[in-house]
């Protein structure tokens, strides 16, 4: 069961320097092309640990939407 918490990376304040996606025990985050985070929604457990290590405070946990 997914958790009802999602990763969601603010790229406009992401100075990509890996660390969440380091941290991430799922594997979740990726760094497009050298230029920010970006989570994948289907990996995603909400579990923070992105949104703790992140130096540049760029990443939350918001709701994750219902899916149809």
């Amino acid at each position: 069961m997914a958790s009802k918490r999602i990763a969601q990376a603010d790229r406009t304040r992401c100075v990509s320097c890996g660390a969440c996606m380091q941290e991430c025990p799922r594997e979740a985050i990726c760094v497009w092309k050298g230029c920010f985070a970006v989570v994948d929604c289907a990996l995603c457990v909400g579990c923070g640990m992105c949104m703790r290590i992140c130096p540049a405070d760029c990443i939350t946990l918001v709701q994750r939407e219902a899916q149809a």
